[in-house]
């Protein structure tokens, strides 16, 4: 701090006080910015460990059966080939209700395993993905199709 003596305020060769006696002054503060401490925040781990979820056979309740029929060179369909999804009922009721819905059933028994026959194993495999909270390029979907 920057103090005057009471001494040099009186001292008329200082000019310090005007002709009344009266002292002006301007003040001026000066704020210190001080790096504050910034909050810890930790990332939120929910959405990795949904996707570690993500066709885990060992904790799966459901499973979809998606089939697909290859097509000969004369436009006959072929055998068809069979590819497995397992999923979680409650992921699947959070943010995919209408695959959830496969699932149902009136009896007292769930419903465990639903057949999909209209898209293919690998577009399948897209939208199951996006659904446990994962991404897919652009470009991959526009290939595909």
């Amino acid at each position: 701090y920057n103090m005057m003596k009471r001494s040099d305020i009186l001292d008329p060769s200082k000019n310090t006080l005007d002709d009344n006696g009266t002292l002006a002054f301007i003040v001026s503060i000066k704020e210190e910015t001080e790096a504050m401490p910034t909050a810890f925040v930790p990332n939120n781990p929910f959405l990795n460990m949904i996707q570690e979820k993500f066709l885990d056979e060992e904790t799966a309740d459901v499973c979809f059966e998606v089939s697909s029929s290859e097509i000969e060179e004369d436009r006959s369909k072929r055998s068809r080939s069979s590819t497995s999804f397992h999923a979680h009922r409650s992921i699947l009721q959070i943010c995919a209700p209408m695959l959830a819905s496969l699932f149902e059933s009136n009896e007292d028994r769930p419903v465990r395993a639903a057949s999909i026959t209209d898209v293919s194993p690998d577009i399948f495999r897209h939208l199951l993905f996006y659904v446990y909270g994962g991404e897919s390029a652009k470009r991959r979907f526009e290939s595909a199709c």
